[in-house]
């Protein structure tokens, strides 16, 4: 049982591989973790199906057409989680977090343009039962977006 709880050393490693080089192939992992080939295909199979990893293609908004980028702070009245519930069906909220400070929700949006940002702010988000105000930081240059960071 490693540090972490739920992790062995093995399953650590194979997951730091993983973040360094998504498209490492299972023969290459298992020469690094010292299992077979097998073993590391049951492995990441397991760590994929319990949640604990996800394998996915990053993309650069910029590349793919969606030009605005912004974070949303929400404040809200009574249960933050309905409104959780609701923003996770607005296509352009790409990720959101619960909070304590002074925003309830932080919701990261991708759009296509600041008129396509404006709708989203105004005919989605702002209209929601239970949003009292917000903010919104629009990005001007993204610096690091990091997934290499391991499991500490």
């Amino acid at each position: 049982m490693s540090s972490h709880g739920r992790l062995d050393e093995t399953s650590e490693r194979i997951i730091e591989q993983l973040q360094r080089n998504g498209r490492l192939s299972y023969a290459d992992l298992a020469k690094v973790v010292g299992l077979s080939e097998a073993a590391v295909r049951q492995r990441v199979q397991r760590l994929t199906e319990s949640g604990v990893i996800q394998v996915v293609a990053v993309t650069d908004p910029m590349q793919v057409g969606f030009h605005r980028q912004a974070m949303i702070g929400l404040r809200v009245s009574g249960d933050a989680r309905e409104v959780v519930d609701a923003l996770e069906k607005i296509p352009a909220v790409i990720y959101l977090v619960l909070t304590a400070g002074s925003f309830d929700i932080l919701a990261e949006v991708v759009c296509e343009s600041d008129a396509d940002l404006m709708q989203v702010l105004n005919g989605q988000i702002r209209t929601l039962p239970g949003v009292t105000s917000s903010e919104t930081f629009v990005y001007l240059e993204l610096r690091k977006q990091s997934y290499d960071w391991g499991v500490r």
